[in-house]
């Protein structure tokens, strides 16, 4: 049995009742009545068909989208009940997005993309630096360091984007389709890197995601099927047998 809890240890995420409808004509239940803990550490990807509400809970989750009813917890605090104001200050210090389009702003370079989110959260200088070296390295991009996004290869970008994401050391990284516009050895090579971010900091990674390599690699699959949780499965760490 899973345990109920609220304010606890381990659970960094938390959601209860969670329903996103979209209005319209036939009104539309994107998240329906989701139930999710998650705690920290975990490698968790999120799968279904499209329009089974994958991307819609990973906004929810990260305050890019206000539910129609229900809670999102993430440590003690629920953020549904945030200003716009509030949520824009606690995203900037306790989360991390990787997108499919990756999102770089394509005046600045690699270094400044990433230390972006550092300066609006008034790190000093000589920390920012090395903390871009220090993710450039891990990403194997420290060559490109002043280079702008249309001098980057797609995959570039992306890892650009992922140690953005790191950059200002968040609770957690949402992750919505990372590997969607990748070819397979890019990807797997991204997927080492969060893998590797995930183990040696401690760093939550939920994906929406199809990329059986994504999925591959989660220790939990949950597959949302019409806006609601079809099945949760966790997958046994075991040894490789010799």
């Amino acid at each position: 049995m899973e345990k109920e809890h609220h304010n606890h240890g381990n659970c960094v995420i938390h959601t209860e009742n969670l329903t996103k409808v979209y209005k319209g004509v036939v009104p539309v239940k994107a998240v329906n009545d989701v139930h999710l803990h998650i705690e920290k550490g975990e490698f968790t990807a999120l799968v279904g068909p499209s329009g089974s509400g994958k991307t819609t809970l990973l906004n929810l989750i990260g305050g890019l989208d206000t539910p129609s009813s229900g809670k999102v917890w993430i440590h003690d605090q629920d953020i549904t009940q945030l200003s716009k104001n509030k949520m824009i200050d606690f995203r900037l210090q306790n989360i991390g997005f990787v997108f499919q389009a990756y999102n770089l702003v394509p005046v600045l370079t690699a270094k400044e993309n990433i230390e972006f989110v550092m300066l609006l959260q008034k790190v000093p200088q000589a920390q920012r630096d090395q903390r871009v070296h220090q993710l450039l390295g891990e990403v194997g991009l420290l060559e490109q360091i002043n280079k702008k996004p249309s001098k980057l290869s797609g995959g570039q970008q992306q890892r650009v984007a992922v140690a953005r994401a790191l950059a200002s050391k968040p609770q957690f990284v949402l992750a919505d389709e990372p590997t969607a516009n990748l070819d397979s050895k890019t990807a797997e090579n991204l997927l080492d890197i969060m893998l590797k971010l995930n183990q040696d900091e401690g760093v939550t990674f939920i994906f929406s995601t199809h990329d059986q390599r994504v999925i591959d690699r989660a220790r939990r699959v949950i597959t949302l099927v019409d806006g609601a949780i079809a099945s949760d499965e966790r997958k046994e760490v075991v040894m490789e047998a010799l």
